[in-house]
């Protein structure tokens, strides 16, 4: 049984292959604790997820603590498997379907996941990053504004070094 999760900010739509099967599941742990009763009770060869802004990692990680075996592939991989299958609805089950299917014949490589803790390090330096490019392009705001502007702008870039300031300390 191979099976593909399409993954959206609330909701993980699953595919099982061979067959049509497809259930959903909230993309939280409750509904984690559900899949994973769920897939526990078929013999699972692999799993497929997307790569998708972040929402797949809860998920992905949780299936591989219990010993699933579990790969994350980047959207392009899905997307052209389903143009060479003819499939290319852009409907969450048929798209689960679709990893599903692609799991049996492509086998993408499965890698281990990075621990909870090496997640969060990397979490506060993605925020990191994305506070010095506000801090930037703010700065680069001030000048001949008007003087109210200006006020606002500063006060917006004492907040962001405050930011700055807590993310280093961690």
């Amino acid at each position: 049984m191979f099976v593909g999760i399409d993954i959206s900010k609330a909701k993980l739509y699953v595919g099982l292959w061979p067959g049509a099967e497809s259930l959903s599941v909230a993309n939280n742990q409750c509904g984690f604790a559900t899949l994973i009763k769920r897939l526990k009770r078929l013999s699972v060869s692999r799993i497929v997820l997307e790569a998708s802004g972040g929402y797949e990692v809860a998920a992905a990680g949780e299936l591989a603590a219990v010993g699933l075996s579990v790969a994350v592939v980047n959207p392009r991989q899905g997307r052209d498997f389903a143009r060479a299958t003819g499939r290319l609805a852009k409907i969450d089950t048929i798209d689960a379907q679709v990893l599903a299917h692609s799991a049996e014949l492509i086998q993408p490589q499965t890698r281990p996941l990075p621990h909870t803790q090496s997640r969060g390090l990397m979490a506060l330096v993605a925020r990191r990053r994305q506070v010095v490019e506000m801090l930037t392009a703010e700065s680069n705001r001030r000048g001949p504004a008007v003087e109210c502007v200006n006020r606002a702008i500063a006060a917006y870039l004492r907040w962001l070094c405050k930011q700055l300031a807590e993310l280093e300390f961690r």
